[in-house]
């Protein structure tokens, strides 16, 4: 199933640099191109796209002003084109799938690519299953309840499996089931596995929409564990109290977060 994508830039030449940028990916279908902020409104209203890349600053109506302008309809996905970086947590916060540096570079944008299908892949499933309860709604409504299992199912698809982490030159593509915790550092992830490490430029808020919460849990203000790899719980004072891990490392559950904690005592 293509894309269909909405680029939106005041430069021309930015315009045409993505496009060839995009001619790698076979699923990309751009309908249309924008020069402003008001051009785009009506673009994405008219031709609702699956995916939109976004430039921040262009006269008159801005990046973020393009999407409150769409806010009235089933927004698309926006991808955030900017040459300045102190824009990234308004764009992340604007739930943004991803925010791109100019130039951009091309493993980069493989990367947002991803993430992009995975986007998709979720919402569709969760539109094809709420489609599915209001037909059954209409003609069988007491059917509806055996719907209730199909849940879980697409909760499994919503949640990426794999993440790509841009390291020291290299791009790693990590088993979400091998993390063991991440820890925030500013707008950097800190992500342990048993045998490595890894620096993921992206906000805790972000990533916690990517992650089944069923498995990964913020135990504090800045540290997400995962479940399954703890192996001992050891209460400490005031309340809080560690988790031991897989690894032997030990993570302090603070008493904000100490409802996590209640999962493991039966």
């Amino acid at each position: 199933m293509s894309i269909r994508t909405i680029l939106v830039d005041d430069e021309k030449l930015a315009i045409q640099g993505l496009e060839l940028r995009l001619q790698a990916f076979d699923d990309i279908e751009i309908v249309a191109t924008c020069h402003n902020g008001r051009e785009a409104i009506r673009k994405i209203k008219t031709l609702k796209p699956d995916l939109v890349f976004l430039d921040i600053q262009m006269p008159g109506f801005d990046g973020f002003s393009v999407v409150q302008g769409v806010m009235d309809i089933d927004p698309p996905l926006f991808v955030f084109v900017t040459a300045y970086s102190e824009h990234a947590i308004k764009a992340f916060e604007a739930q943004a799938v991803d925010y791109l540096m100019k130039p951009v570079e091309p493993d980069r944008l493989a990367d947002t690519m991803e993430r992009v299908r995975s986007r998709l892949a979720n919402k569709r499933n969760t539109d094809e299953l709420e489609r599915l309860r209001t037909v059954i709604n209409e003609v069988a409504p007491n059917a509806a309840d055996n719907l209730g299992s199909m849940d879980d199912d697409v909760a499994s698809t919503r949640f990426e499996k794999l993440i790509n982490v841009k390291d020291r030159g290299q791009i790693f593509r990590v088993d979400v089931e091998s993390i063991e915790r991440i820890d925030a550092a500013g707008d950097y992830m800190c992500i342990y596995t048993a045998d490595n490490s890894l620096i993921l430029r992206e906000t805790m808020k972000d990533l916690e929409k990517r992650l089944d919460p069923r498995t990964f849990q913020r135990v504090h203000r800045s540290t997400i564990v995962n479940l399954d790899q703890v192996r001992q719980v050891k209460p400490h004072t005031n309340g809080e109290c560690f988790l031991v891990l897989e690894s032997g490392a030990q993570v302090k559950v603070s008493r904000s977060y100490r409802d996590v904690v209640a999962r493991f005592v039966h």
